[in-house]
């Protein structure tokens, strides 16, 4: 089994900037992807997707097999995840010519997942076989219950309703909350298609302390003391 590991580092971010390349404990959150995918031992080759050039220059020293140059068109704010990794795929088989059977994107700013959960994430995608594994924790807030939106007229109404409604989150329908951790794919699902949901994707749950997303400040400052206090 041929498996290509993504790691996609866009230079510009509106929400934080740089936030790629934010140090965590001394280390910056690209290099702690490379890092994490390399202690799987299940990659036959990591590829960096980015448009820095700081990034392209450190990636190979920190692990990384190949660095792509990501094109304009893939770094702006409308240019989708999934255009991006595939890319890097196509990209990657030319330059190393393999023809890899599953791709696994890891979020440069979701350094809490653990070795476990990528393994975890690929092993549940080649057992059932199917075209995409998600990772996700279990949502706070409910589209059943407590996830409100707003009509043209200015009407308020939970998001999904059902008659009689939910009277507590608890015995709403569960709901989860992509964490952007983990994303794998049957490599021919993403040439065919390249969207992170199809008709038989699986989740692969992780708990919501290793499933924080660094977005903002805030985000950042929440991830370092998980992480300065992840043994405490």
């Amino acid at each position: 089994m041929k498996r290509l590991a993504t790691i996609c580092a866009r230079k510009n971010s509106k929400g934080l900037p740089g936030k790629n390349k934010l140090l965590l404990n001394g280390t910056p959150l690209y290099a702690i992807a490379i890092s994490q995918a390399v202690k799987t031992e299940y990659f036959t080759s990591i590829t960096v997707s980015t448009d820095d050039e700081e990034i392209l220059e450190n990636s190979l020293l920190y692990g990384a097999d190949l660095t792509v140059n990501r094109p304009p068109i893939l770094t702006t704010d409308q240019a989708g995840k999934p255009e991006t990794i595939l890319h890097a795929l196509l990209e990657t088989e030319k330059e190393l010519g393999i023809s890899y059977d599953v791709v696994v994107d890891l979020d440069v700013t979701s350094p809490l997942r653990k070795v476990e959960d990528i393994k975890g994430a690929i092993d549940m995608l080649e057992l059932n076989k199917v075209s995409s594994v998600v990772s996700a924790c279990i949502s706070h807030r409910n589209p059943y219950f407590n996830i409100l939106e707003i009509d043209s007229k200015g009407k308020i109404s939970v998001s999904k309703t059902v008659n009689p409604p939910y009277l507590s989150r608890q015995l709403s329908p569960k709901s989860f909350d992509m964490n952007a951790a983990v994303h794998v794919w049957n490599t021919q699902a993403l040439k065919s298609n390249p969207i992170v949901i199809f008709n038989d994707s699986l989740i692969y749950e992780m708990p919501e302390k290793r499933s924080r997303d660094i977005d903002t400040e805030l985000d950042f400052e929440i991830v370092k003391f998980l992480s300065e206090n992840s043994n405490k």
